[in-house]
């Protein structure tokens, strides 16, 4: 499953969003892929947070993407 989405230009809570998904499917792993800008760091926050009050514990890593398109992390 792909989700895409910008904390930035989107007026949407994601954490809360994310946690019922992940709480509702049988999801074995989260990868997060995220750009350099800051504003991209609330992806990763809603994501930490969705899996802390999800109640799963599941693998997850963040990718995070430099402004010329490589893979920084």
């Amino acid at each position: 499953m792909t989700l895409i989405g910008c904390p930035k230009l989107d007026a949407v809570e994601y954490s809360q969003k994310l946690q019922q998904i992940i709480m509702h499917n049988d999801i074995k792993s989260v990868t997060v892929v995220r750009m350099q800008v800051p504003c991209c760091g609330g992806i990763e926050m809603a994501v930490k947070t969705a899996l802390q009050n999800s109640g799963k514990f599941l693998p997850w890593q963040v990718v995070t993407i430099s402004n010329q398109g490589e893979i920084l992390e």
